[in-house]
């Protein structure tokens, strides 16, 4: 089968889970296509060079500077739903002439396929929804308003053929999150998706800490910034992993301080392994990546400031 990719650009986490399951598609012989924008598409074609890529609406957000993101979203509640908009339109255009049999989209509302006109008759094409945000967690004023997100959520899952949910179904990673009430019917859980499942590293102990950034601007550099401030002037030796793919693999030293853009997989895991300390946000896919490597007891969470579902994940894991 000929199968399209499509992580959302939030972060680099949508993006590191994909890997595995390209990996598997590719071993199974299926012919993959790549789409995306931004980081996480740079993310994906450093794994996968060969692979062709279909570009699609750009999504450039940011978070505020302080500890709340709430009008940082609202205001960018618009651009989200025209780039969804826009990537439904994109991949119309693009089933006119490329042969796809099946679309999997990690948190892209708008790649689903119109359903025929025909009561009962099923699309030529399978479109797959990945999402562990059954239950999106609102900041505690706001929290009132979570069955009603939820519902709307599940209303996006539901124009997709099946919902696949990177948890297992108990007890699971993601908590509450990814285990809602009442299950969507077309939803199923898939197990940890993780870049680092079922692959052997042997640890590096050329640094005592390791600090793996990502998320949105500003809160990303703040972060950086932070840890830098923390350690410019202590014994250890720390890495930090900035989480930027598209700058040039140029390596920095501050001290006792190494700063690198971003790492291949078998370097960052064998570094995090021999590491006394790792530091990191609570995304999901930070969380899913720290547990395939089984390194969850030596991690520091840091939640991003005002993003309840990284301070709910920090608090379970």
């Amino acid at each position: 089968m000929r199968i399209l990719v499509a992580p959302l650009n939030w972060g680099l986490g949508h993006a590191s889970r994909c890997v595995p399951l390209i990996e598997r598609l590719l071993s199974e012989g299926h012919e993959v296509l790549l789409g995306g924008d931004g980081e996480s598409l740079t993310l994906l074609r450093k794994h996968f060079p060969t692979l062709r890529v279909l570009p699609l609406a750009p999504l450039n957000l940011c978070y505020s500077t302080g500890g709340r993101q709430v009008w940082a979203m609202l205001r960018a509640l618009p651009r989200i739903i025209r780039s969804a908009i826009t990537d439904h339109k994109m991949l119309a255009n693009y089933l006119r002439y490329e042969q796809i049999d099946e679309v999997i989209s990690d948190n892209r509302f708008g790649l689903y396929v119109q359903q025929p006109a025909v009561s009962g008759q099923q699309s030529a094409i399978r479109t797959i929804y990945i999402t562990h945000q059954l239950t999106i967690a609102l900041p505690r004023p706001w929290r009132w308003l979570e069955p009603l997100v939820a519902r709307w959520h599940r209303r996006i899952i539901n124009r997709y053929d099946e919902c696949w949910i990177p948890d297992e179904q108990q007890p699971g990673l993601a908590g509450r999150l990814s285990h809602p009430a009442v299950l969507p019917a077309n939803a199923r859980y898939i197990g940890v998706l993780s870049r680092f499942s079922g692959k052997t590293f042997a640890p590096d102990t050329t640094y005592q800490v390791v600090a793996v950034l990502s998320g949105l601007e500003p809160q990303r550099t703040l972060f950086e910034q932070a840890i830098i401030r923390r350690y410019e002037n202590a014994d250890e030796s720390v890495l930090i992993v900035r989480g930027r793919m598209q700058d040039p693999p140029t390596v920095v030293k501050h001290g006792k301080i190494t700063l690198a853009p971003w790492l291949d997989d078998s370097h960052l895991a064998a570094y995090m392994l021999g590491a006394e300390r790792v530091i990191c946000r609570s995304g999901y896919s930070s969380v899913m990546d720290m547990y395939a490597l089984g390194v969850m007891q030596k991690v520091e969470w840091h939640p991003t400031p005002g993003q309840p579902e990284q301070e709910y994940l920090a608090a379970i894991s």
